[in-house]
């Protein structure tokens, strides 16, 4: 016996494979008949969307035109414009006009700012200000300030002629006329690293004397003799946005500094300049929250700074840390030739003042309130 495959027993084997190309091209005629009707209708889409603009009235065009110039405009203004990391000018602040503005230098002359003007109702405002600040946040961690405020009149009174902050007495907290570099150490390394930047900076805005005796931006402060000038980025809290435009990075880098006080009447920043022979008359700071640090730009022979009867040298590109709460003094007497002595002056927190005091504090004694 001969055994013949039967071709029948083949075709049903094939069978099976037919079925799924069958079924493969009719899925992939019903893909192409959707993907032309979507193409036609992409078609007809920009047809209406070039007939819609050549139907669109001129004067409309000429709108969308100026708006765009405008938006672009405004974007180019606004990255034009200095960031201000610290306090403006509030409602309680006069306007620049009314109090005068002398080299961009503002002079409050406000009656409600605690820090320029004195009156018999200080300590009651300062009581209202941290019962504001309390109902917004929390009366926890206030002990110190609650007591200063309510004993304040008695501590300005009381304390020794060595120390007499004029304004505001924080109690309990360390005292001493100069501080080591390692109370603020983060912040003293990083100005000591950027010293070049500074010194150039300031460099380049000292030459504007060759053609003028107070160029704009520099103010002069009254002495017994000789000169001083100042020109502050920061004044009492407030930016002074045209000065920190003429020293951009040194503007930039009080943002990295961690204790600089900067949204506070008490938080200064400047470059202070004592032509030879020039004495600054002895003199209490506003408060005793604050440590000043000043970093040594230019410093001739024969300049001292004195508090609480203590010498010391400045150095360049060295910090040098004290407490202007106390009696102090500052003095160049060395030679003509050697130039002035040129300091860049920071204000930090006092390193024993807690978070939560350092916002309050802002709170009660912001700018203008």
């Amino acid at each position: 016996m001969v055994w013949v495959p039967l071709r029948t027993t083949r075709t049903d084997r094939r069978a099976p494979l037919r079925a799924p190309a069958t079924r493969c091209t009719t899925m992939s005629l019903e893909w192409l008949i959707g993907w032309s009707w979507s193409l036609d209708g992409l078609r007809d889409f920009i047809a209406t969307g070039i007939q819609s603009f050549r139907d669109c009235d001129a004067t409309a065009l000429a709108a969308v035109a100026c708006l765009l110039v405008l938006f672009v405009w405004y974007c180019y203004h606004v990255g034009r414009e200095q960031p201000r990391a610290y306090a403006t000018v509030n409602a309680l602040m006069q306007s620049a006009e009314a109090n005068g503005v002398q080299n961009g230098y503002v002079y409050c002359h406000s009656p409600e700012c605690v820090r320029c003007t004195h009156h018999d109702g200080l300590n009651q405002k300062l009581y209202h200000n941290l019962q504001e600040y309390a109902k917004r946040y929390s009366w926890s961690g206030m002990g110190r300030i609650h007591k200063g405020i309510r004993e304040q009149g008695r501590y300005l009174n009381s304390r020794p002629s060595i120390q007499k902050p004029e304004v505001f007495f924080l109690p309990d907290l360390p005292t001493m006329p100069y501080f080591s570099r390692d109370a603020q150490k983060h912040d003293v390394e990083l100005l000591e690293r950027n010293f070049q930047t500074i010194l150039c900076e300031f460099e380049t805005l000292y030459k504007a004397f060759s053609n003028c005796s107070l160029p704009q931006g520099w103010k002069m402060n009254s002495t017994p003799s000789g000169e001083w000038f100042t020109f502050y980025l920061v004044n009492q809290g407030m930016c002074v946005p045209r000065n920190c435009r003429r020293c951009p990075r040194t503007y930039r880098l009080l943002g990295s500094l961690r204790t600089c006080i900067g949204n506070n009447v008490f938080g200064n920043a400047c470059i202070s300049v004592l032509s030879p022979g020039t004495v600054i008359a002895e003199h209490y700071g506003p408060t005793n929250i604050r440590i000043r640090c000043h970093l040594g730009l230019k410093t001739p022979s024969n300049c001292e700074l004195v508090v609480g009867g203590e010498p010391q040298c400045w150095a360049e590109g060295r910090c040098l840390l004290f407490d202007d709460s106390f009696l102090h003094t500052a003095f160049h007497e060395g030679p003509p030739e050697e130039g002035p002595r040129v300091v860049f002056m920071v204000d930090l927190w006092h390193p024993n003042v807690a978070a939560a005091e350092r916002q309050a504090l802002d709170f009660i004694f912001a700018p203008g309130r």
